[in-house]
């Protein structure tokens, strides 16, 4: 599959593509999807109640993570939201929890204010779009790109979509980075170097263990 001649615009005529696509999607499907996807990630990543977990507050008809942290919050974990406090620079990661005070940030999405800045081991991404081979369409800032590149070990990257969201490909270019897995209404798909394989909860939770044995609990020690 030949790269498009001008990708930027390629990939700008996509982005809008989709986000018409997920935006006129039936509100009583998505809820749906919604729940699914959250059911999902509470039985296939049981790791998670012992991380600290990046999210994203839901925007533009996105998976609304706030029932799934809830849930793993519930269970020990620690959650954070992204702010962007420079333009063309990684993101900074702020402790949530229900009762603190927000102020507006990028998108006039909802950033915690004057609480720990958190270095995540696993991120929920959102994505705009994402590819066969676990590649991710956002929003073009390319915010998370940066971040994912400087964290060293690499967090636990899980995108939390919708199916309607899925192309053959978004062209990834060497700074774009693929995710861990890919969770949709249909389950869950572990990235591999072949692309993706659809796969049951119990071996994403044998997977993810293995991530985390490997990755974050030596930085932990």
């Amino acid at each position: 599959m030949s790269i498009p001649a001008d990708l930027t615009q390629w990939r700008k005529t996509q982005r809008t593509e989709l986000l018409n696509r997920r935006q006129l999607a039936p509100l009583a499907e998505r809820q749906r999807w919604n729940d699914t996807v959250t059911t999902l990630l509470q039985q296939g990543f049981p790791i998670l109640q012992e991380m600290v977990i990046g999210f994203c507050w839901p925007y533009k008809a996105e998976f609304d993570p706030r029932f799934a942290i809830r849930f793993f919050r519930d269970l020990g974990a620690r959650a954070a939201l992204p702010a962007v406090v420079e333009k063309n620079a990684p993101l900074q990661f702020r402790e949530w929890r229900p009762e603190v005070s927000m102020t507006p940030g990028v998108f006039d999405l909802p950033v915690p204010e004057n609480t720990e800045i958190l270095i995540p081991d696993a991120l929920l991404i959102p994505p705009v779009g994402f590819g066969e081979q676990g590649d991710r369409l956002g929003y073009g800032g390319g915010y998370f790109d940066r971040t994912l590149a400087i964290l060293n070990p690499s967090p636990l990257k899980i995108a939390v979509g919708f199916e309607l969201s899925r192309i053959p490909t978004t062209y990834p270019q060497p700074h774009d980075i693929l995710m861990d897995f890919v969770i949709t209404e249909i389950g869950i798909h572990w990235v591999t170097n072949g692309g993706m394989q659809l796969i049951g909860h119990e071996q994403a939770a044998e997977l993810s263990s293995r991530m985390a044995a490997e990755r974050i609990l030596p930085r932990r020690q």
